[in-house]
């Protein structure tokens, strides 16, 4: 086993014994735990805007690293839509997916299962990612019944045209699930053009590749593009996941 194994394995070892308890359970690896590792950033902007789904939190898992908005992504689609088992006829496409759903994903046998994520010098990406623009997919239209896209349109100046491409590919009656970090505050989403370093960004954004932070017209700006949109909230729900009480889904169909 090489060293960097073999460190990585005791280090889960002691924070698994660190944390151990009952009050939290990760669906993932299914370890129980009195709670949370801190993961997030901790930039001013964030902070100023309350912005929900980033900022210091406890929300890491102990053992295999999943974070609070991949167990929420994984109560919704679970819990509430049902498409975590065989469904030979159902087709999926999951933009830049999260290691750890997309692992669930592979579980089981559906119609198609597509990850997809546009290649950026020095990452690496799962050996089932294929190489894709949300810009133009690629895709036909009407081809899935269900898109997964989480923490993926901040990063993206045409996040409009993103939306659009996202709604050509889904399927009538389809769902797409279109998660954002958002700020409660803004009634306005806060985006300029002109704000173009990675210290610019990090300053007015909160992470350096950051190129907006979303405000309450979210909605708006998906029901530009044609989805009718269902904000919930289901986090008291799976209050033992770990996930953020304020963190509402936005899920999205096609008429």
């Amino acid at each position: 086993m090489e060293l960097k194994s073999i460190i990585r394995e005791l280090r889960t070892s002691y924070r698994v014994f660190k944390y151990r308890g009952e009050e939290y359970y990760c669906p993932f690896c299914e370890n129980s735990s009195k709670g949370f590792m801190p993961i997030g950033l901790p930039h001013q902007a964030i902070i100023d805007y309350k912005i929900i789904g980033a900022g210091i939190r406890n929300g890491g898992c102990v053992k295999c690293d999943s974070i609070d908005r991949d167990r929420l992504m994984y109560a919704l689609l679970e819990f509430e839509l049902d498409v975590l088992r065989n469904a030979p006829s159902l087709s999926i496409l999951h933009i830049a997916p999260e290691l750890m759903l997309s692992k669930e994903f592979m579980k089981y046998q559906y119609k198609q299962y597509l990850c997809a994520d546009k290649f950026m010098p020095g990452y690496s990406y799962p050996e089932y990612t294929v190489n894709c623009d949300i810009m133009d997919l690629g895709f036909e239209d009407n081809s899935f019944e269900l898109v997964i896209c989480n923490h993926v349109l901040e990063h993206i100046p045409d996040d409009i045209g993103a939306m659009k491409e996202l709604y050509r590919v889904l399927k009538p009656k389809g769902t797409a699930v279109l998660q954002v970090p958002i700020s409660p505050l803004l009634t306005t989403s806060y985006e300029d053009p002109e704000i173009q370093t990675a210290k610019e960004r990090e300053q007015h954004f909160g992470q350096y590749d950051h190129v907006r932070i979303y405000g309450q017209d979210y909605i708006q700006r998906l029901q530009s593009v044609g989805f009718t949109v269902n904000r919930i909230n289901i986090s008291k729900k799976f209050k033992s996941f770990g996930v953020i009480p304020e963190e509402d889904l936005f899920v999205c169909t096609k008429n």
